[in-house]
């Protein structure tokens, strides 16, 4: 039996003027966790691209070989075949598709020229209830959380008896609750099914919390694989050998100190979703101050998002029943986005690629989208103020790209985060909403974004930080609101809270 079950030997792929990897090699052994982790633009996603097929043979240089046999993978299906699944992390299920539908969506049971529909469900309960997942197999996708819709995923590929499971940012739209859940099933998994997993995660800690092995990708090369059992697994050794060199605090210090003047005043403020009639937010009230950052934590569902989008004015979503907001001092109205950016608030969408950045566009484009006004000399843009004005973002933020033409499609996750930062820095807020300000993005990034948000706060402009990073929400905050089932559950002064705290907050009824 060969010694390693996966073994990626050398691989270079090229695109045009671009070598992605450059003599990769990366092996894995059966039944062992082993994560993949790099700056954005290592080649991670290239990497798993060629191991799974997207990238066929042929495309590529170098050898794939799966027990000690070279493989060559035409196609994603070649790759299903030889017993490899692989979770993308925007989830692919179909929304109006029932539970037993999508997990044996492509591979029916079949009973004769019939699919029997009966064996399918009761298979289908039997998966749902090894990943841990009680719920009925009828109910359709689109009812279920992200975090249930994720264990459906692990339940689909075990239902293709999956050997390899690949998942590429996992936790990443899951709260912490949601994410221990997961990362405990991925033990069982190995432990008791004996499933090989590949993880891509830019959580360090939940790396270091499951890693047998982790292997780092800098620049499209193989830099060290890291062994748990010889203590080689640090998040300061991954960090610097990540980005090649070391942070002596991810979180970076703050230079200035919160002012005393309230700019942002929330006050009983409640709202209902026009389409279900439910109630998301109840009597919420919080306030920020100049030069403050205000961290906003919760479970999944608790009303954060909602409370922003409330804020921002997007009524189609959400409607405001009663309560007042008010910025530096004057009541809002919250009946369209267009004029809470006038007043002086911008709301970075935790969606960066769906609703924050239109992709097929250039940067140029994304950064001054959502002021033109600005721009306007009578009825004309100003394209040379647009240009000064975006060229001027893409130096202060550090946005690398070969020229302001740029497609945004084509940035890293970082970057992309700093266009869509770099839109609402634009419209000159007073106060800024940040929804999941480093979701999938690398640690060099992120210390990046959190210096940003540094010098921001220090020039006074004021955050409201919604995140379910609680690390990420007690290294950044000046304070911290906590939200449970759509209200204000505590308030807690960053020094001296904890995780602990916070979750007893957020799991109050």
């Amino acid at each position: 039996m060969a010694e390693y079950l996966l073994e990626m030997r050398d691989i270079t792929k090229t695109f045009p003027g671009v070598k992605a990897l450059d003599r990769v090699n990366y092996k894995v052994k059966p039944g062992e966790i082993h994560c993949l982790v790099g700056e954005n633009g290592a080649g991670k996603s290239t990497l798993v691209k060629i191991l799974t097929g997207v990238y066929h043979y042929g495309s590529f240089e170098g050898e794939l070989v799966l027990g000690g046999k070279p493989r060559r993978f035409m196609s994603l299906r070649d790759s299903e075949q030889a017993s490899i699944a692989f979770i993308s992390q925007e989830l692919a299920l179909v929304p109006d598709f029932t539970l037993y539908e999508n997990i044996f969506f492509g591979h029916e049971i079949m009973r004769g020229k019939w699919v029997d529909w009966p064996e399918t469900i009761r298979q289908a309960g039997a998966l749902l209830n090894k990943v841990g997942l009680d719920v009925n197999p009828t109910v359709k996708a689109s009812e279920l959380s992200v975090g249930q819709q994720q264990l459906v995923e692990i339940a689909t590929a075990m239902s293709k008896h999956a050997k390899i499971l690949i998942l590429d940012e996992p936790t990443s739209s899951l709260n912490e609750s949601d994410s221990a859940h997961l990362l405990g099933l991925l033990r069982e998994l190995r432990d008791k099914e004996g499933v090989t997993v590949i993880l891509i995660s830019h959580r360090l800690h939940e790396v270091l919390s499951i890693a047998d092995k982790v292997t780092v990708l800098r620049d499209g090369a193989t830099v060290a694989t890291l062994d748990a059992q010889k203590g080689e697994i640090t998040e300061r050794e991954i960090i610097r050998l990540m980005v090649g060199r070391v942070f002596e605090n991810v979180y970076p210090p703050r230079v200035g100190a919160p002012g005393t003047e309230t700019v942002l005043e929330v006050r009983n403020l409640s709202a209902v979703s026009p389409t279900t009639q439910r109630e998301v937010l109840r009597n919420v009230s919080l306030s920020v101050r100049k030069g403050e950052i205000v961290g906003l934590a919760g479970l999944m569902g608790a009303g954060r998002t909602e409370l922003a989008l409330a804020l921002f004015g997007n009524t189609p979503r959400y409607k405001v029943t009663g309560g007042d907001v008010l910025l530096q001092g004057e009541k809002m109205k919250l009946d369209r986005p267009s004029e809470a950016i006038q007043k002086g608030l911008a709301y970075l969408s935790e969606d960066r690629k769906g609703k924050g950045l239109i992709l097929i566009q250039d940067i140029r484009f994304n950064i001054t989208l959502a002021s033109l006004k600005k721009l306007l000399r009578g009825l004309v843009i100003d394209q040379n103020e647009e240009i000064s004005a975006a060229n001027g973002y893409r130096k202060s933020l550090d946005i690398r790209a070969s020229s302001l033409s740029q497609l945004v499609l084509n940035l890293s996750g970082g970057n992309q985060q700093k266009v869509s930062l770099a839109k609402w820095l634009f419209s000159q807020p007073s106060v800024l909403i940040l929804d999941e300000p480093t979701r999938g993005i690398d640690v060099g990034a992120r210390h990046e974004i959190y210096t940003i948000m540094n010098d921001l706060v220090d020039n006074g402009m004021s955050i409201l930080m919604i995140s379910s990073d609680l690390l990420e929400i007690l290294g950044m905050s000046d304070r911290i609101y906590v939200m449970s089932a759509g209200r204000i559950s505590g308030e807690l002064p960053a020094q001296g809270a904890t995780q602990e705290r916070i979750m007893e907050m957020a799991t109050e009824a």
